[in-house]
């Protein structure tokens, strides 16, 4: 017999990250994830979908899943389940080929015994059934025998191979040893499984069974939970198989396994192994079938190994669906996935696992308090980042030029420099921190040949000429019409944009984010790009306008700067008692009430600018007036141009000269 005994294991690196595995870059599923959430999707529902579809060069879920079905197809479209039986109806007409050939043949024989034995012959059922009514039978032909023999063998080593996968092979040309051999480790198997439905086995006697049989299973189990495992799951393939079959074929293979090596008791430790494995296994799917419609026949223990991949692939499609809860790619057998689909297709999986995992323990995704994944500042800010170096770009491409105004908030130089204090933005002045630096260091006996370190000290900045600070309200319209028109995603990259561009490069101004539909209400950044569209009609700027002058109020000192982004008329105001009240066409208290707080925040000194989105008359009518009511200014740019238009609006109110009479409105 010829088993092979595994000496070395080889599998996927489990200490810990690959080390030798690339970085993930992270760029282009971040940049997915937050286009989807600030359309609408959740975090975790916007990562699922980027993990579903992939990236530029990179294998999605969705792609691997479709792989997957394709070989489960491939599979059953290939194969058929009579290969054992063909093979046994071969052997049995050779057999009787050369019994025949033999009685010709044989001068020295009786013809009365010759006869009987051809009539035997002649009443053989046209079937395989003839196997077992030839069970008894005195063969002449020593050729025949032989033939006759084989069918034995070949039925017991496709029943075993049915249970232990390569036993076909393993005991091809075997000896009555070695089938002894295998009917001792079936009784002592079953003896260890009996003692372990009882919880009366030990450590020691899974350890001492294997030493003695460990060669019959490659899968090397490490404990008798691992061995039933591996049992359980070939044994209730075998009983799919059977399932798989036509009614035909089952009874052909159950009135021939009694024929198997020849030997009941072989059936018998068999049957005794099947019933303890489905008692202590019933989960495994010991009734299912399939329908196997191709030309290419399988032998019991092939077909066994097919339906085994088959379930393999069914486990594995359902891992890539990532539909149950607390799925998480985690849970993909990437052995299994590359068993079946080849390397590549286990290196794409480990790289999407690697990005979901960076995703989280980078920071760039955390839990609220509700428990649902949300982006974490980190990721806002980056995401705020690369959408304000795209609004850059469209304003320097409107005035031919880079458009520096973007790149700080101080005002212009004064020539001097002075100390370093926390919480300054300004540009270093190099000369004179490393001259102080220098001077520092020899002081203290150093030699500044020889290296500097910096001390906080040290830091010299250059001074500029003082800016205004500014309380900036961008208003931002959420009604409805809003997501059906196409500039939901396009509001929320423009508040992400100016959101950056206030928190790191005017730090001294302050910006409140105030969106407005049936009510207005105020809004973190996260708040804002996580918030789905809402089904709900109402435009009340009235309630906006309020929130926006309270917010004024709170910062008396700064300039009051209003944007307000809108693709309706004001069709909703707010109620004394707090309720919103809704009308269409717009009620003239509505617009009542609404210039009422308008004129209010222009007597402030608000500057406003309205950004009317659409090409609706009324709105249009709307604006315009009380835009000149305030001297505010009215833009009109296209959804893909709001961003440039809302930051360059920013700026410009921001930064001119109070002094300056240059006409800002061409």
């Amino acid at each position: 017999m010829s088993v092979h005994k595994r000496s070395s294991r080889y599998g996927r690196y489990a200490g810990g990250p690959d080390p030798l595995a690339p970085p993930v870059d992270l760029g282009e599923a971040l940049d997915a994830i937050a286009e989807d959430v600030m359309a609408g999707y959740t975090p975790r529902h916007a990562l699922q979908e980027f993990l579903r579809r992939g990236g530029r060069d990179r294998t999605g879920l969705d792609d691997l899943a479709g792989r997957v079905q394709q070989r489960r197809n491939e599979l059953l479209s290939r194969h058929r389940l009579d290969g054992t039986l063909n093979e046994v109806r071969k052997l049995l007409d050779t057999a009787v080929l050369e019994e025949r050939k033999q009685l010709a043949r044989d001068a020295m024989m009786d013809d009365t015994d010759r006869a009987f034995r051809e009539m035997q012959l002649q009443n053989l059922p046209q079937s395989t059934a003839a196997v077992n009514e030839l069970a008894s039978y005195d063969w002449q032909s020593s050729s025949a025998r032989e033939a006759y023999d084989r069918i034995k063998d070949l039925l017991g080593r496709e029943i075993l191979d049915q249970r232990f996968a390569g036993m076909k092979q393993a005991l091809e040309n075997a000896t009555e040893a070695d089938r002894a051999a295998v009917g001792e480790m079936l009784r002592d198997l079953n003896e260890l499984l009996d003692k372990h439905r009882r919880g009366e086995d030990t450590d020691r006697d899974f350890q001492e069974f294997m030493a003695r049989h460990g060669d019959y299973f490659p899968e090397n189990p490490q404990s008798v939970e691992e061995l039933i495992d591996a049992l359980a799951q070939r044994a209730a393939a075998a009983q799919r198989l059977l399932q798989s079959m036509s009614p035909e074929q089952r009874e052909e293979l159950m009135r021939l396994s009694a024929q198997a090596f020849g030997s009941p008791e072989l059936m018998a430790q068999l049957d005794q192994l099947d019933s303890s494995l489905r008692a202590l296994r019933p989960g495994e799917d010991w009734t299912g079938s399939e329908r196997f419609e191709g030309q290419e026949g399988l032998g019991l223990g092939d077909g066994t190994g097919v339906l085994q991949d088959i379930a393999e692939l069914d486990a594995l499609s359902e891992q890539l669906s990532q539909s149950y809860s607390g799925s998480n790619l985690d849970d993909l057998d990437l052995d299994a996935l590359a068993r079946q689909l080849g390397q590549d297709a286990a290196v794409s999986a480990r790289t999407l696992a690697d990005i979901e995992r960076a995703m989280q323990d980078g920071g760039y995704l955390r839990r609220g308090a509700d428990g649902d994944l949300r982006l974490s500042p980190q990721a806002m800010r980056r995401l705020g980042k690369a959408l304000l170096r795209d609004t850059a770009r469209q304003l320097s491409g409107r005035q031919g030029g880079r458009d520096t105004r973007v790149a700080g908030a101080a005002g212009e130089q004064t020539g001097s420099s002075r100390e370093w204090q926390f919480g300054d933005a300004e540009p270093w002045d190099v000369t004179r921190t490393l001259t102080n630096a220098i001077r520092r260091t020899a002081a203290d006996g150093g030699d500044p040949g020889r290296g500097l370190r910096l001390a906080a000290g040290d830091i010299e900045v250059t001074e500029t000429e003082a800016r205004t600070q500014a309380a900036v309200v961008l208003l931002a319209d959420v009604s409805f019409s809003m997501a059906a028109e196409g500039r939901w995603v396009p509001m929320k990259r423009t508040a992400l944009a100016l959101h950056h561009l206030v928190s790191t490069r005017f730090r001294g101004d302050r910006l409140q984010l105030i969106t407005f539909g049936r009510y207005a209400q105020s809004m973190d950044i996260g708040e804002l790009t996580a918030l789905p569209a809402l089904r709900e009609q109402g435009t009340n700027l009235h309630h906006g306008l309020l929130l926006a002058g309270r917010f004024f109020r709170q910062h008396p000192s700064m300039q009051s700067v209003l944007l307000v982004v809108t693709d309706g008329e004001p069709t909703a105001h707010l109620l004394p008692d707090g309720e919103s009240w809704f009308s269409w066409p717009p009620d003239p208290e509505t617009i009542r009430l609404t210039v009422a707080e308008l004129d209010r925040l222009g007597r402030a000194g608000t500057q406003a600018t309205f950004f009317r989105l659409g090409d609706d008359p009324g709105l249009e009518r709307f604006v315009q007036r009380m835009a000149r009511r305030i001297d505010g200014r009215v833009v009109a740019p296209d959804s893909g141009d709001l961003g440039a238009a809302v930051v360059g609006e920013y700026l410009r109110a921001h930064l001119r000269d109070p002094y300056d009479d240059a006409d800002w409105s061409s």
